[in-house]
């Protein structure tokens, strides 16, 4: 019975792949998020609770989704473009084998670290629905921003946003 669950609950994440056209970065300010607590492949447990005072991207995704391997080098300048300030990106795999993941990033290396939601867990704590689904926390640990479909994260305006919720240097 659990099998079959996982399956219609995989057929619908696949279904709804990225079909929020287009993919809008919509403001909240909702309260604190669904905990998380996630190990990346090397082994090392990321918690959200430690990101305090940092604005961090939480992106959950799959290998087999199309809009989020297209919007991975995107996420990935954001990254790099924020190296220098408090700005973390924690990339949520959606429950696929390491091996799997491990074969991607050896296509398309990644400067933020991978995490693993073996079970779904986190991502039904998360609520999401929709692959991919990118949550942006301010300093204060409140969910700012949230969109669901692939984004240009470095479009002006998207970067702009992200700028003006890091605490000033």
């Amino acid at each position: 019975m659990r099998l079959l669950f996982q399956l219609v609950a995989a057929a619908a994440l696949i279904a709804t792949c990225g079909v929020v056209h287009p993919a809008e970065l919509k403001a909240m300010d909702a309260a604190p998020p669904a905990a998380l607590e996630l190990r990346d492949l090397s082994g090392h447990v990321h918690r959200l609770a430690d990101y305090r005072g940092q604005v961090v991207l939480i992106n959950f995704w799959a290998t087999w989704c199309e809009p989020c391997r297209d919007e991975m080098p995107s996420i990935a300048r954001l990254r790099t473009r924020f190296v220098d300030r408090p700005f973390t990106v924690l990339a949520v795999n959606v429950d696929e084998p390491e091996a799997r993941i491990e074969k991607f990033l050896a296509a398309m290396p990644l400067n933020f670290p991978i995490l693993v939601d073996q079970g779904r867990k986190a991502t039904n704590g998360w609520k999401v629905r929709v692959l991919p689904a990118s949550f942006v926390i301010g300093p204060n640990g409140r969910v700012r921003y949230a969109v669901s479909g692939e984004l240009d994260w470095n479009a002006p305006a998207v970067a702009e946003r992200i700028r003006k919720l890091l605490p000033p240097r």
